[in-house]
């Protein structure tokens, strides 16, 4: 049996599974809701469609724009900025919502740009913002980018979608 650098490379190399833990990455569906740059695990968001009518509900909370109907099923419409107390989304022609969920709720989320899918090493995640406001409690991070305004912040979509249907209900 012939002993090659390359087997006695191979026998020392670590095991796929095990290098692959060594740096553990997640995914996020990175969008842009007015000046911020967002993102959320992708496995809470199902698809990205454009913007349909939206019918207004009254004695609703200001951030829930009303309801739209996408595949036989009406979902509540939410802008995220007004949410998290950051200004209020414009829905315009270029408007995208993407559809988010958690559990068995559904609801969809403005996104004045969607920026696509990126994987995050799970070290590069930045804790929140110490004695930031109130949007705050629903980020899992921040992902810096090479400048600043390149920074995202990664939202803990489940809680917010916790918080939101709180806010609605107790109205």
């Amino acid at each position: 049996m012939t002993n090659t650098p390359l087997q006695r490379a191979l026998r020392k190399a670590p095991d796929r599974a095990i290098a692959g833990q060594a740096r553990p990455e997640q995914e996020f569906f990175c969008f842009r809701a007015g000046e911020l740059r967002l993102a959320v695990p992708s496995e809470n968001v199902l698809e990205v469609i454009r913007t349909g009518l939206l019918t207004p509900l009254p004695r609703t909370p200001s951030f829930l724009l009303g309801v739209t109907g996408h595949r036989g099923e009406v979902l509540p419409v939410m802008d995220l900025l007004r949410f998290l107390g950051k200004g209020e989304a414009r829905v315009g022609a270029r408007t995208r919502l993407f559809i988010g969920t958690s559990g068995n709720y559904r609801v969809g989320v403005v996104a004045d740009a969607v920026l696509g899918l990126r994987r995050i090493p799970v070290a590069d995640i930045l804790p929140p913002p110490l004695g930031g406001d109130s949007a705050v409690e629903h980020l899992l991070g921040v992902h810096g980018g090479n400048a600043p305004q390149d920074a995202i912040a990664l939202i803990n979509f489940t809680k917010l979608l916790q918080s939101a249907r709180q806010r609605a209900v107790v109205r």
